[in-house]
């Protein structure tokens, strides 16, 4: 099988991981529609797949909410509303398949909820480790800045931290949700913004953190997600104006 897909979470697991990617796309992007019956012999022949192959797949893809099964009408895409939303795999097909990138402004909102308290916590409950962990993660901002290492890996270093210091076990669950997307903001807005340098607002994050002032810590949270959109509308205007 060659599908000339972007490898995912999925991509490093064999045959079974391609066509898990190559399903999911399809169907969050639209390709195979909601309500449709899938052609099991015609996905075999074209993916060049076994039968055992492609059931352990949909297996997978049933746990996501995406298909089911009924007798008499075989396997089917589910409504939108059954889907797992938040799974993380699910939140980059989301990306992949939403060229108006209208996923991109939902995951703002999130942001624009969750980091600011997350600050705002994490300025309360921080210890020593939680500040060495940002402080790490920001020096490998700054080194990205400068051409020397992965900028959106950096980038996931730090939100990771951030909401790790709040040392709440829910909040901290919720990387799942942002990671995936903010991948996906990373990617297009790193190198389309020539002299985008997220560290100062990130910095300004942690420094109000380490002082342990909870109000200015939400304040700079939610100026690093203003800066974020900014260069978000940077980006899509420069993909445009290249298109």
């Amino acid at each position: 099988m060659n599908t000339n897909r972007q490898a995912g979470s999925y991509g490093g697991r064999g045959i079974h991981g391609e066509v898990v990617e190559e399903l999911g796309q399809r169907i969050v992007g639209g390709q195979i529609a909601e309500g449709e019956t899938l052609d099991i012999v015609a996905l075999e022949a074209e993916l060049d797949i076994s039968r055992t192959v492609l059931r352990e797949s949909l297996r997978v893809l049933k746990a996501k909410g995406l298909v089911d099964a009924r007798q008499k009408r075989g396997t089917f895409v589910q409504p939108r509303s059954e889907w797992r939303l938040l799974d993380p795999d699910m939140i980059r097909w989301q990306f992949h398949g939403r060229e108006d990138s209208q996923f991109l402004d939902d995951l703002a909102e999130v942001r624009g909820i969750i980091e600011p308290a997350s600050a705002r916590l994490a300025a309360i409950r921080r210890d020593d480790q939680d500040i060495a962990t940002m402080e790490q993660a920001l020096e490998r901002m700054s080194a990205a800045a400068k051409g020397d290492g992965d900028a959106v890996d950096a980038d996931l270093a730090f939100h990771r931290a951030l909401l790790a210091s709040t040392h709440n076990e829910l909040l901290l669950r919720m990387e799942v949700v942002l990671e995936a997307g903010l991948a996906a903001r990373d990617s297009l807005v790193h190198g389309a913004v020539a002299d985008d340098d997220p560290t100062p607002a990130h910095a300004a994050v942690l420094d109000a953190i380490r002082d342990r002032d909870s109000d200015r810590a939400a304040h700079a949270a939610s100026a690093l997600l203003a800066k974020s959109l900014f260069d978000l509308d940077r980006a899509r205007s420069t993909a445009t104006d290249d298109a």
